[in-house]
């Protein structure tokens, strides 16, 4: 760790910093200032494209040159760009006054008052946060997500045909199966991030007010609106808002960190069971040498992994649920107070990530424990009495449910001996005795 992590105020960019690294290309600081670049760089070419009459003499061979403006931005640039800002106080303002004088140096400087022209802040802002969010998302986010997914599929196939007595309200309960109850996680988790891609990463764009009042002065004849909408849909690939204040009204945005919130509740709820599995023995956790359990215990072996994830987890949906509260809500056509909560996007997401990351390595650490699963199950005969009851309720026999209640609840133990006592002593016939006697709780375990 670097002496500059051990500094770190938060533990995503010191004591985490290794398992949320991804995520500072899309939002660090210079990861918002990279893709304003972008922004402005693409939307100067559009206007070339338009065309506009003034920009008609613009060379399109020096494209190339300008997208590298971004596609090469090193740290040395963001530190100019955060030099400029000094003297400007306002951080779009800097990344303006950066491009043009790179198009000093590439001798294209009669055409640099069409950087940002007609634009607002928030044009660039509320287009560059929601495409790094995109890109964020897809080339990390989902894939760890997925990863996860992946993992409870796997468990749901190899435990499928292992039988466990459920727990109701932390009382033994009729029988399930291991693999079917990952299935529950996992296909909670599947429907959820399909509800995820049906969100829109919306983005704001249409000057001061939204009414591209600007162009519309200078270029009464252009329609703007389909300008705008083309550029925001097809070239930065967002869904373009068509009715705005000054700013994006982040209702897409709310959405997304709601749904974010869900599938993080949904892991959430697997980390403490699959922890309160292994304080049951039914899972033992293979042991890496070197690593300690606990620094008095030396024969313990904690869920950390599990606990970590819970942790990280609920730290990144009290954000989410912030920002989704917060971010719609807006005075009049704007007031600043989105801005310092957008530049926290990248926080919950980084807990998210190290989350994932950590329920990963407790899951791969997890060995199935077969002897604690079937004690429980033999120590829990009384689990079968429903499935009687029922065989019993088919058969038309009297009161079937308190006849087993009656036997159930007498102080002595119930077990395989005296509930098969009890289906001998039953009238009815021998075929339905036969077919009660073949009930144990290791196949009474539904469909």
């Amino acid at each position: 760790m670097s002496s500059k992590s051990l500094k770190a105020v938060s533990p995503v960019d010191g004591r985490y910093s290794s398992q949320s690294a991804e995520l500072a290309e899309y939002f660090s600081e210079f990861g918002l200032i990279k893709y304003r670049v972008r922004v402005e760089v693409e939307y100067f070419i559009a206007l070339c494209e338009l065309p506009l009459e003034q920009l008609k003499g613009f060379d399109k061979k020096i494209y190339p040159a300008l997208r590298k403006l971004y596609t090469g931005f090193t740290e040395e640039d963001a530190a100019a760009i955060k030099e400029i800002e000094k003297t400007t106080n306002h951080d779009v303002k800097a990344v303006e006054y950066f491009i043009k004088a790179r198009f000093e140096a590439l001798n294209i400087a009669e055409f640099s008052e069409f950087i940002h022209f007609g634009l607002t802040s928030q044009d660039i802002n509320n287009t560059a946060i929601p495409l790094s969010m995109k890109e964020a998302h897809g080339q990390v986010m989902a894939p760890a997500y997925v990863g996860v997914l992946e993992k409870l599929n796997g468990f749901a196939a190899e435990w499928a045909d292992v039988p466990m007595l459920a727990k109701t309200h932390g009382q033994p309960a009729s029988p399930t199966r291991l693999g079917k109850e990952m299935k529950v996680f996992a296909e909670r988790l599947e429907k959820q991030l399909n509800m995820l891609d049906q969100v829109l990463y919306a983005a704001k764009f249409g000057g001061a007010t939204g009414n591209f009042n600007a162009h519309h002065v200078a270029y009464p004849k252009t329609d703007w609106i389909a300008f705008g909408n083309r550029f925001v849909n097809d070239i930065l690939g967002l869904s373009r808002s068509q009715t705005t204040t000054q700013i994006e009204h982040y209702d897409y945005l709310a959405a997304y960190f709601d749904n974010l919130k869900r599938i993080n509740t949904v892991l959430l709820d697997f980390a403490r069971d699959v922890w309160q599995y292994v304080s049951m023995n039914y899972f033992k956790q293979k042991i890496k040498a070197g690593e300690v359990g606990s620094s008095a215990m030396p024969h313990k072996v904690n869920p950390i992994d599990f606990e970590n994830a819970e942790g990280n987890l609920g730290i990144a949906n009290a954000l989410f649920e912030h920002f989704s509260a917060k971010l719609p809500v807006s005075r009049l056509q704007r007031d600043l107070t989105d801005s310092t909560v957008l530049r926290n996007v990248g926080v919950p997401l980084a807990h998210t990530l190290i989350a994932l990351k950590s329920l990963l390595k407790g899951m791969n650490k997890l060995e199935l424990n077969p002897a604690a699963i079937h004690h429980d199950l033999e120590e829990n005969w009384a689990v079968v009495a429903e499935a009687i009851q029922t065989v019993l309720r088919r058969e038309g026999y009297p009161k079937p449910y308190e006849a087993l209640k009656d036997l159930t609840r007498k102080n002595e133990k119930i077990t395989e001996n005296s509930i098969k006592a009890f289906i001998e002593d039953l009238k009815v016939s021998e075929k339905t005795k036969y077919e009660l006697k073949q009930i144990t709780p290791f196949n009474y375990t539904g469909v």
